[in-house]
């Protein structure tokens, strides 16, 4: 049997997948096995080219960082949709249930693959027109995360499976686990160990692969800008620290992506950036590289927050071969939709100047030294001309 699949689909992560299968029952070492978790889900974090790690009162961003559920103070719903090249569509939904002060549980699913892909037997003539027989290829993905926030501490432990439908099936699944630790109240420093249990596929034919657990950094700065009513941020992403990774097929021609120690400027060029300025009244303008190698991997876009139950995102991904990409999310609470929003009591403690100076008011004042008790010299009333 022929497959007639078109171009767009060989550009894809997971059809490359399709050429290693083998009729023999074999343990194959790859990169990337189950790639399809590591697409940006939501169309903030990809304006900001891509640091889900840094990013935090997001729903969107659970596939990769779990510990987005310790800033989500009420329940919320998310979906997100993207149409890359020729068809092909990733779609996504996911929902977070708080249970308790800055600790929550969350589940998302998602799809990725393209439909209506002609083919025909093998030995029939190629037909003309549109009649001729279809095919689906599809990944499906269910993720079960729990986040929760110790002190200065956010900690998160995400559980992913996989379904894949191609011309035979396939299971995978990788665990991940992100730490984040607040070095100021502003400035944040964040860990994602994606793969922990090792990243496994296995495939109708009996093959198995896997790829070993792999490291990223982050950071996030805030800042308030009060003469511009809102408040600037800036993030950062690392490049995987443990593996090479062949950044050169994604945007450069020449040979990249050395570990840190091998290549610390070729390393921290792979790594990516994002840029976000939130306006009090519920606007954002959101620029980024998601790779630091080139301006052609340049990310924009916006957000808006139409009520305090519901946010709209829209992103827009260049890219130096392939077609644009324009991505949409939206957030809704159905909390905040019908009850007042929840009073943030952090667990972290940071003193800003102003209780500094309460708790300088309340101590208690110093005694005044007792009376003498010796009698005052009388020295009577006089007067000087």
């Amino acid at each position: 049997m022929k497959f007639y699949v078109p171009t767009f689909c060989l550009k894809i992560g997971f059809i490359a997948l399709l050429s290693m299968a083998s009729n023999a029952v074999s343990l194959d070492r790859v990169s990337g096995a189950n790639a399809t978790l590591d697409i940006n889900a939501g169309a903030r974090s990809a304006a900001l080219g891509g640091t889900t790690l840094a990013i935090d009162n997001d729903l969107s961003v659970l596939m990769s960082n779990p510990g987005v559920l310790s800033s989500l103070l009420h329940s919320w719903v998310g979906f997100s949709h993207v149409s890359y090249y020729e068809g092909t569509q990733y779609d996504f939904a996911a929902m977070s249930l708080p249970l308790g002060e800055d600790h929550g549980v969350g589940i998302a699913f998602s799809r990725f693959g393209a439909n209506d892909i002609p083919w025909i037997k093998e030995g029939d003539p190629i037909p003309e027109g549109s009649d001729y027989n279809t095919l689906n290829i599809a990944d499906y993905t269910l993720t079960l995360a729990w986040g929760k926030r110790f002190g200065r501490f956010d900690v998160g432990v995400s559980f992913h499976g996989l379904y894949r439908e191609l011309d035979q099936t396939g299971y995978g699944f990788r665990g991940d686990a992100s730490l984040r630790y607040f070095i100021l109240k502003p400035l944040s420093v964040s860990a994602l160990l994606k793969g922990w249990t090792s990243s496994a596929a296995t495939w109708e034919s009996g093959t198995f692969e896997y790829s070993s657990p792999e490291l990223y950094l982050a950071t996030k700065f805030d800042q308030k800008v009060k003469y511009l009513y809102g408040d600037f941020s800036f993030y950062w992403q690392s490049a995987g620290i443990f593996h090479r990774e062949a950044r050169d097929l994604d945007w450069v021609d020449s040979p990249s992506g050395g570990r840190l120690w091998e290549s610390p400027i070729d390393w921290f060029l792979g790594s990516r950036a994002g840029l976000e300025f939130a306006f009090d009244f519920g606007l954002s303008l959101r620029f980024g590289l998601a790779s630091l190698t080139t301006v052609q991997s340049m990310t924009a876009g916006a957000g808006l927050e139409l009520a305090r139950f519901l946010r709209v995102d829209y992103a827009f991904e260049s890219h130096p071969t392939l077609s644009a990409v324009h991505r949409v999310s939206l957030s809704f609470s159905p909390w905040l939709f019908s009850h007042p929003p929840k009073e943030k009591r952090s667990k972290m403690v940071f003193e800003s100047e102003n209780q500094v100076k309460e708790k300088e008011n309340l101590r208690p004042l110093a005694e005044e030294p007792p009376p003498s008790e010796e009698p005052e010299e009388d020295l009577g009333t006089h007067w000087v001309e």
